[in-house]
């Protein structure tokens, strides 16, 4: 057997160094050459990746090679997607690059080829629209070719090790495609559940982002209440978590590629079939998240009024702008946004992030500062205000 897998990204490539070091032939389908030359030399585009370094290294050129090209995919039986779906500015999912990656499968589609969605999406789009670019694309109906969901359950930074131990659901759009996938994923997913059907393996993915937006949400009204009333918040978190009760840490907000962005696909279906009751507790904790660099920026200015300097020559530091410590992403960062409302606001601020250049930081439009040259420092990742 060979497997193509499409989009060699923090979750595609992790994941296809994993497949290969089953012993299993496979292909890398990628837009970016110099990515491609990279992994087929053996050399790890994702240096941040724990574990990844020696699977490349092992297998780059080897079991595993890379190509820019769909067709340099066509001998393989199985393909497997993981490509970017993102939200469009009205929170709508953006389904372009998703649509492009199957009409690519859908040209080099054979009769018997099995096909597995990864990428977290709506609720029903495997069985409607991949279904429908995939019969276009190689003129065969499903039956002729069989089709799953698969959603990717990884952390970035720990992706190998969640792929061999995390447990993971699949589902097909009907039964004997739910049968083959599994037989296909047991070959290197250990933990693998068998789940009724592909709507049902998205939703499960989906619900999870839900249960995090949510519990967030909790944990920073909650904290901003403890503020209020000055209670320790951390202190009663600590003795309030039990068995029975496990609430969140605070934060700026909500980052990333993930939770940010799922509830939106249950908030907007419920809004199309005009249930708008359904989903109000989802649409207020993306506001709640949402909303609280505005609380952060009021915190961060009472804290610039205590130094002894008129308010615009205060010297700010945002310390971290990515949206989980330790990985170089910006998507949604909150942090981010944080720094760049204060700018707006008028206030001298710079950010430092060990993990950007100061080059970095000023193509993103802001200043690099270092902390000890700040007047007032806030670490975003231990949401502290320092002097």
């Amino acid at each position: 057997m060979r497997v193509a897998v499409i989009g060699l990204g923090k979750a595609g490539l992790p994941l296809a160094a994993v497949i290969a070091d089953s012993g299993i032939e496979v292909i890398g389908v990628d837009l970016d050459e110099e990515k491609c030359g990279m992994i087929n030399s053996g050399k790890n585009p994702i240096p941040e990746e724990t574990g990844l370094d020696e699977l490349i290294r092992k297998h780059g050129g080897r079991k595993l090679k890379a190509t820019p090209d769909y067709e340099g995919a066509a001998d393989c039986d199985a393909y497997i997607v993981i490509v970017p779906l993102l939200l469009d500015d009205l929170k709508n999912p953006d389904f372009r690059i998703l649509e492009s990656a199957f009409r690519g499968v859908g040209r080099i589609l054979k009769k018997g080829d099995i096909v597995v969605l990864e990428t977290t999406v709506p609720p029903g789009t495997t069985e409607t629209l991949v279904r429908e670019w995939l019969e276009e694309g190689s003129g065969l109906k499903l039956g002729e070719f069989y089709l799953a969901y698969s959603p990717e359950r990884i952390m970035t930074g720990y992706s190998i090790s969640r792929l061999r131990e995390f447990p993971k659901v699949i589902g097909g759009v009907d039964e004997e495609s739910g049968r083959r996938a599994y037989k296909l994923y047991s070959k290197f997913i250990p933990n693998l559940h068998l789940v009724s059907n592909a709507r049902t393996a998205e939703f499960i993915k989906v619900i999870e982002g839900c249960y995090r937006d949510v519990n967030i949400a909790l944990a920073n009204e909650l904290f901003k209440i403890a503020e209020e009333l000055g209670v320790d918040f951390y202190e009663a978190r600590e003795k309030a978590n039990h068995e029975y009760c496990h609430i969140h840490l605070p934060s700026t907000g909500v980052g990333g590629h993930c939770i940010p962005v799922y509830p939106w696909f249950l908030i907007r279906e419920m809004e199309r079939r005009e249930k708008y009751d359904h989903a109000r507790l989802l649409r207020v904790s993306r506001e709640l998240n949402d909303e609280m660099i505005n609380y952060w920026a009021e915190r961060v200015v009472l804290e610039c009024m205590k130094v002894n300097k008129p308010l615009s020559e205060v010297k700010i530091c945002i310390k971290g702008i990515t949206f989980r410590k330790g990985v170089k992403e910006i998507y949604h960062s909150r942090n981010l946004a944080l720094a760049k409302l204060l700018a707006e606001k008028g206030l001298d601020v710079g950010v430092y992030d060990e993990m950007f250049t100061p080059e970095e930081v000023k193509e993103l439009g802001l200043e690099w500062r270092e902390p000890e040259e700040a007047d007032v420092v806030f670490d975003c990742f231990e949401l502290r205000l320092d002097k």
